[in-house]
């Protein structure tokens, strides 16, 4: 009798497992000592007050473009001259990355550890918005047996050889990995190289984290 194939769970970084830099303007404002308030671009949770956003999504801009400008506008508030997203989520958020994790995101790392299935991130620019010092003080990081980051191996989401290079690691065959990103072109790119998605929608969490689960028999988590 034959085992059944394992399985991975596949997670972007950014949005996923990390709270995006929307939901966090109050901590970042608190960091930089901003007046409240000063921080108002929403991003997906109002796109229509974000013109900017409006464009990444039409594929106008690159995500990349997209942070470079908000890092540079914000660096300007606080008269500082910053020509990368590294030197905003450093600043903003850099001192105390577990404060930003995902509360739903976790527990549902923990299911999916203690099931005895498999962990992967397929990031494009963990270590590039992050900086390098950032994984030495996440420990949650540790669960995870491959971490495959655009940051050296130059190769973005949605070019299909990024979520190839995830699956060759990891021994699977496409169909066994499940990959969550909450942005549709890279849940588009990873569709199309065979593997199961879930386009994780960061307004709730807790129902992406829950379809995350369903793909290995787990029980979905309590949506408040």
């Amino acid at each position: 009798m034959t085992s059944a194939p394992s399985k991975a769970l596949v997670l972007d970084f950014g949005g996923v497992i990390s709270k995006t830099m929307f939901e966090t303007h109050d901590l970042s404002e608190q960091a930089l000592g901003l007046a409240p308030g000063t921080l108002n671009w929403p991003g997906p949770f109002d796109p229509v007050r974000d013109p900017l956003w409006q464009k990444m999504q039409a594929d106008e801009i690159t995500e990349r473009d997209y942070w470079h400008i908000r890092a540079a506008e914000t660096g300007k508030l606080i008269g500082e001259d910053w020509r990368d997203m590294q030197s905003f989520v450093i600043r903003a958020r850099g001192a105390e990355p577990d404060k930003v994790i995902r509360p739903e995101m976790r527990e549902t790392i923990a299911r999916v550890k203690a099931a005895g299935f498999r962990l992967a991130i397929l990031s494009n620019e963990l270590d590039l918005f992050y900086g390098k010092d950032f994984r030495r003080k996440l420990p949650l990081l540790d669960d995870f047996e491959l971490i495959v980051d655009a940051t050296y191996t130059g190769i973005l989401k949605p070019d299909p050889r990024a979520y190839q290079a995830v699956i060759e690691a990891l021994g699977l065959s496409p169909g066994d990995c499940v990959f969550v990103d909450d942005q549709a072109r890279n849940i588009r790119g990873a569709e199309a190289v065979g593997m199961k998605v879930v386009h994780f929608d960061v307004t709730a969490p807790a129902r992406s984290c829950s379809e995350a689960l369903s793909h290995f028999g787990l029980p979905g988590l309590q949506q408040g």
